[in-house]
Formats: C-alpha cells, structure tokens, sequence
C-alpha cells in the first residue's frame, strides 16, 4: 500500500523561526506564540489501515468503523474514522509544524467537538489559533491555550477544540 499524499503547507509561517536542538528541530516556546496567530498544516489522507490499526490499538470495533455492510445502512453509507483518531492526526499535523516538539510539558486540557464524519479518503488538515497565554507561577513555564479546527478536502469543519498545553518558557539568556 502507497502512503498517504503529502499536500503542500498552506501556511508557512510561524511565529517565530523553530529552535535547533540535538537531532532535529525545536518546537516554540511560550512567549514565541503570538495570541490569534493561525498556521495551517499539510494534509494527511485517512487510510482504511489506519482505521483497522486504531481499532485495534484502541480495542473499538464498533461497526461503524469496522463493517462495511453494517454502514451501508447507516446514515453514513460507509465505514468512519473514529474521532480520537482524527483528534490524534491533528495533534500529530500540529506537531510535524515544529510548533510544540520539546517545548510541551504536558497537556493540561481539552474540550473537542466532532462535527461530522470522517471517512476513508478523505484529506483533512489542521488550523492551529493560539488564543490565550497565561504565566505560570513557576518561572520556566506558561500554559497555553490552542484551538485546533480539522478540515477536510471539501472545506468542511469536521472537529474543533481547545488544547490547554503546559509550555517552556525561554532560558535566560536565550533569544
């Protein structure tokens, strides 16, 4: 089986350059989010493996992912990806930006939508808002909050949500 097509970024800019680190790339950093900045990720085609591998990781073989007859009869016509699969294609078309690898702490929240299907074929794409900064307490970190919208090949907004993330703050001396 051929992988996925890769789709040009529809938005190359980030806030800031990605910092270097050993053996690749750095994320940003807290202060290096500008609020109501958006980058726009490439696209990533949904696989019928990738549906078959996640139910199996996840142990959900609800039929509406993994019976094609069974979705002939259903309001979708066909199999669906499930939502916390195309919630961890987001997260991970967010990460290939270079905007959160080795500065995230750790998730600190989430509120997600699912709007509608996703099926096999289909090319979705994330939006990625940073929307709210707060310092933490401890000097070396802030929480940032993201809004994260998935689309697909067809402009249709198939999730959306927040990601409340713990980030690095820049060492002193670093610019």
């Amino acid at each position: 089986m051929r992988p996925p097509p890769v789709l040009p970024v529809r938005a190359t800019r980030a806030p800031n350059a990605a910092k270097q680190k050993a053996g690749g790339t750095m994320g940003l950093y807290f202060e290096d989010f500008d609020l109501s900045h958006s980058v726009t990720t490439r696209g990533r085609t949904v696989g019928e493996g990738d549906i078959t591998l996640f139910a199996g990781l996840s142990g959900d073989f609800n039929p509406l992912h993994v019976d094609s007859e069974y979705c002939a009869g259903t309001q979708f016509g066909e199999r669906i990806a499930h939502g916390p699969l195309t919630l961890a294609m987001a997260i991970g078309l967010m990460s290939q930006q270079n905007l959160i690898d080795g500065t995230t702490m750790g998730l600190l929240d989430l509120h997600w939508s699912f709007a509608g299907p996703v099926k096999i074929g289909d090319t979705v794409h994330a939006v990625v808002t940073a929307v709210e900064k707060k310092p933490s307490r401890k000097p070396d970190r802030g929480v940032l909050t993201l809004r994260l919208e998935v689309i697909n090949q067809r402009g249709e907004h198939v999730q959306t949500g927040h990601l409340k993330l713990l980030m690095k703050r820049k060492p002193a001396g670093h610019s």
